[in-house]
């Protein structure tokens, strides 16, 4: 059911690919939130790093059904 999941795998290589993927979404999230603004001066940097901090923990949670990168300890 839950394959690579948090529950079957090595916690230690678990954490350390959801933890990139959670990264790499924050950025990709505050990249894309950044060009609403007409200038760098009139960025909500509040909103647009609520709103990334917010993908990077779905990030997390949606990482625990199962990460490819990280092998089953049931192979």
């Amino acid at each position: 059911m839950f394959n690579n999941s948090i529950f079957n795998v090595n916690q230690t290589k678990w954490l350390k690919a959801a933890g990139v993927r959670a990264v790499k979404t924050f950025a990709q999230t505050c990249v894309a939130l950044i060009p609403v603004a007409a200038t760098i001066s009139e960025v909500d940097w509040k909103t647009v790093l609520g709103t990334a901090a917010l993908s990077a923990v779905v990030s997390m949670l949606t990482s625990v059904a199962g990460i490819p990168e990280v092998e089953s300890e049931d192979k």
